[in-house]
């Protein structure tokens, strides 16, 4: 079975319903114009019941099938980026400043598209109940979705969400069981010494040389810490300090972020980030204090219901569009909080060639909402289906 017929019906409201999301970036928990066009859609799709109010700009619509059965939970990121957009379409964003460089527009869309399909034909028992989440690019939206008790209040057994994957066939659905995603996590390093003059070191605690050797100190945690196999990056992404040529500041400031998939290796570098800013802090003569923010956790598919997945998704695009063995990457995906507490799947779904997310340039190929779209209502009416 190839995409749902009546889905590929919706092909031009969804191209309306995402571009017009495009127009409107908003960002974090802070979604007024998002959270109520979607609402104004789900209204008039016709859901049972939409409950809004969740993480300030989070909502949940239910769809109730024919007869008992579980509720299955299935998400949609709804916030951008605050990124200049560059696409130069003609329904680029009115918002200046941010933009949807990850295709949280087009999540969205697939989600309202599967809406509308499940709420017409109800062809389900149970019930679906729709997430249209904020904040995944800030502040972990869906653990302050569930910490406010969405899964329990809406009885949510298990839960899925896809991802738009630039660089993939158009249509192919990417998947694999146990991690997909990393943790993510980040470390802020602040120095303090004493200033002086650029010609006078001698009279200063120069933090930044500090910094310089800090920074170099952390790459041995990859190279010398830890086993090859072990997936991990660890990366210094802004050294902040001084002002002028021939002034040496009294500060320096260090930030980066951690990748890893193994809660050992975790604290490893945990721990050889506060020898080595100690160390250091000694070493130059300086005081240096390090700040270490865990973040998301892994992304972590069930096995049986990757699998599934992968089966549902090769009815909608074909046996040679899936790939169920992906290997697991170094980004990371606020999902995560939902795949701790239930059982479920994240995907990919190939959008073709063009800019990455997170790109000034990307935009979400509306070619693929009805893929998503079919993806999700056939994932409900096969977990639970009528008769």
């Amino acid at each position: 079975m190839p995409i749902v017929n009546r889905i590929a019906d919706y092909a031009g409201e969804m191209r309306t319903w995402r571009q017009h999301l495009h127009t409107i970036p908003e960002l974090a928990l802070d979604l007024p114009k998002t959270s109520a066009y979607v609402k104004e859609q789900l209204q008039a799709i016709g859901v049972d019941e939409l409950h809004e109010g969740f993480a300030t700009c989070g909502m949940i619509a239910i769809i109730n099938g024919q007869g008992a059965g579980e509720t299955i939970g299935l998400r949609a990121d709804m916030d951008a980026l605050p990124i200049p957009e560059e696409t130069g379409v003609d329904y680029s964003s009115t918002h200046a400043g941010n933009m949807h460089a990850c295709g949280h527009d087009g999540h969205t869309t697939m989600l309202l598209g599967a809406a509308k399909y499940l709420t017409e034909t109800r062809n389900f028992k149970g019930r679906v109940a729709l997430i249209f989440q904020p904040a995944e690019e800030a502040i972990g939206g869906a653990e302050i979705m569930i910490n406010e008790g969405v899964l329990e209040t809406f009885d949510i057994s298990q839960v899925y969400a896809l991802h738009t994957a630039p660089g993939f066939p158009e249509g192919q659905i990417v998947t694999t069981p146990g991690p997909i995603m990393a943790a993510v996590d980040e470390f802020h390093i602040n120095i303090q010494g004493l200033g002086g003059h650029g010609a006078l070191p001698h009279e200063t605690q120069d933090p930044v040389v500090a910094a310089c050797g800090i920074a170099q100190a952390i790459q041995t945690i990859v190279s010398r810490n830890h086993f090859a196999l072990d997936d991990l990056v660890v990366s210094v992404t802004q050294i902040h300090t001084g002002s002028a040529d021939n002034v040496i500041p009294d500060t320096a400031y260090i930030n980066g972020t951690v990748r890893t998939f193994d809660k050992e290796v975790q604290a490893m570098v945990i721990r050889r980030l506060e020898e080595i800013v100690k160390g250091h802090s000694v070493s130059y003569n300086v005081d240096a204090v390090l700040n270490y923010e865990v973040g998301y956790p892994p992304t972590i598919n069930n096995h049986d219901k990757a699998a599934f997945a992968a089966d549902v998704a090769r009815e909608v695009v074909g046996d040679a569009m899936v790939i169920d063995d992906y290997e697991r990457q170094m980004g990371g995906e606020d999902f995560s909080f939902f795949l701790e507490k239930r059982p479920g799947c994240y995907l990919f779904v190939g959008q073709g060639e063009g800019p990455s997310v997170h790109h000034p340039k990307f935009n979400f190929n509306d070619e693929i909402s009805p893929v998503g779209a079919s993806f999700f209502a056939r994932l409900v009416e096969r977990l639970q289906p009528v008769g």
